[in-house]
């Protein structure tokens, strides 16, 4: 049996500072015991829930969202392979869209911000008088929204 491991450990071995390790606790993402001195003790498994913590965290789930997926783990023994696994297989389509989102992103750092460009000339000429104000709030060209008085291939006539 391992022994136990403290908190400074804990933050240590897991790059994770010891107040985000406490918050977790408090969130119920990862479980302490306490020694006989009241001090935070915990099982070495719980340095892979923290990695899935930050791992999650970084493809952009919250923390409610994270705790839904740990709830998933069995409680009375430290996950195995498949139950990684099987959390896993569910973030593939989350990662797709993560990687789409930040191709976007590069696009936009070039082509469109915001109102729809960088350039002010330009901009007179794909959103003049703000018309992507409309849309909603947000760099709408960014998010999808076409342009407004830019016809897609095929449309017909645009009305009057």
């Amino acid at each position: 049996m391992f022994p136990l491991l403290t908190i400074a450990e804990v933050a240590r071995r897991s790059g994770v500072a010891a107040s985000a390790l406490r918050y977790y606790e408090e969130l119920g993402l990862i479980r302490s015991e306490r020694a006989g001195s009241g001090h935070r003790r915990y099982p070495r498994a719980v340095l892979r829930r923290i990695a899935f913590i930050v791992f999650a965290q970084r493809i952009g789930l919250s923390l409610g969202e994270i705790g839904t997926e740990l709830s998933r783990l069995p409680p009375d023994r430290a996950p195995v392979r498949d139950d990684w696994s099987l959390l896993s297989r569910a973030w593939t389509a989350r990662i797709d869209e993560r990687i789409a989102e930040l191709h976007r992103l590069r696009a936009g750092l070039t082509e469109c911000i915001g109102c729809g460009c960088l350039s002010l000339e330009r901009c007179r000429l794909a959103n003049p008088m703000d018309r992507a104000a409309a849309l909603g709030p947000g760099p709408r060209h960014w998010i999808g929204d076409p342009p407004q008085g830019r016809r897609r291939r095929g449309a017909g006539p645009r009305p009057g």
